[in-house]
């Protein structure tokens, strides 16, 4: 690993068990991983420190907060001075609508996740916020229609 902690099988079944539900008691996880509860404390404190469990959340249904339409959005820019780029950057990374944003090598240069409540929503999002960055030549949507698997 990159931060020179090496996961052992425990570590890995820790993990596992914390990505399936991040509110376990310790006692509880040190059962699920066959520990008893002071040793099993000990590792999840150790990957915490080490960054390997980077923190914990509540997962919330976009529907229940009024976000019922998840867009993907690719962008294109025309642009290739530095400046230009971290402006447009910052720019779209501060929107609240934007759940996810993504670099990527070749075309497009950009993903966005984009989490609204309807389409005149999105089309007011992608009008008044994304259209007008300077440097973004092309914009493609593309409505969610069905998730089939979804890996937080």
């Amino acid at each position: 690993m990159s931060n020179g902690y090496e996961l052992d099988q425990l570590d890995r079944d820790i993990l596992f068990q914390l990505q399936r539900d991040g509110r376990l008691t310790n006692v509880e996880l040190a059962k699920r991983v066959g520990l008893t509860p002071p040793p099993c404390l000990r590792r999840v404190r150790r990957l915490e420190e080490a960054g390997v469990i980077t923190g914990y959340r509540a997962r919330v249904s976009p529907e229940a907060m009024g976000c019922g339409l998840e867009v993907t959005v690719s962008v294109e820019v025309s642009v290739s001075d530095l400046e230009t780029l971290e402006r447009l950057e910052s720019t779209i990374a501060a929107y609240d609508e934007v759940v996810e944003f993504r670099r990527v090598f070749g075309t497009p240069d950009y993903y966005l996740r984009v989490l609204v409540a309807d389409y005149a929503a999105y089309e007011a999002f992608q009008t008044n916020k994304i259209i007008g960055i300077p440097g973004v030549a092309r914009v493609i949507s593309q409505p969610t229609m069905k998730k089939i698997k979804v890996v937080d």
